[in-house]
């Protein structure tokens, strides 16, 4: 699985300045890609919670407690529009998860392997950041149906589907959103706060 893309021309190396963050649901990744908006970053949200939106808003099928499957498919397709509307930045681009999380989700409601959804798709920026568990600040929503339990569980998918992939994963300190903001951007090389 690895670095397949590594060797990939020039203009695919842009792509390198999309950024993911990923991890728990409700561990406050939102909070933070606003928090970089703020500071005047391109950010991207999440395709999971813009899909649901839609679905509850029209017909209701592709929600992840009704057909995991067509959801995650569903995000694959936003996750590649969005990576292709963001493909020039000369700077970072945040993503509130996106493809990969997509194909980690495939994969657990079907079974197909995330690298056959990944392959000859170019790779995000090496660092991926995650939220972990944090229990004090989980909420539901109407968007959000599952348990912190679940949360948890697709954490681990996720961190594992990273490493797995050869990633570089740093996991955001349980702060202040500012602090988080400051620990994301110290982070990305060559970037002075």
């Amino acid at each position: 699985m690895g670095n397949e893309d590594s060797d990939r021309p020039m203009d695919r190396r842009s792509l390198c300045r999309h950024v993911i963050l990923s991890g728990c649901s409700g561990g406050g990744k939102t909070t933070l890609l606003t928090e970089l908006d703020r500071r005047g970053f391109d950010t991207v949200a999440e395709p999971g919670r813009r899909i649901v939106a839609q679905e509850m808003f029209g017909n209701g099928k592709a929600l992840p407690w009704i057909d995991l499957e067509a959801f995650a498919l569903r995000a694959i397709d936003m996750a590649n529009t969005d990576r292709e509307i963001n493909a020039a930045a000369k700077d970072w681009v945040f993503f509130d998860r996106g493809l990969v999380d997509a194909a980690v989700a495939l994969e657990h409601a079907t079974g197909i392997k995330i690298s056959e959804t990944l392959s000859g798709r170019a790779r995000f920026h090496r660092q991926v950041f995650l939220t972990p568990p944090w229990p004090e600040i989980f909420r539901n929503d109407a968007e959000r149906r599952h348990t912190l339990d679940e949360a948890v569980a697709e954490y681990h998918r996720l961190h594992a589907a990273f490493a797995a992939l050869g990633y570089d994963i740093l996991v955001l300190p349980k702060t202040d959103v500012a602090k988080r903001a400051d620990f994301v951007l110290k982070s990305l090389p060559s970037y002075p706060l």
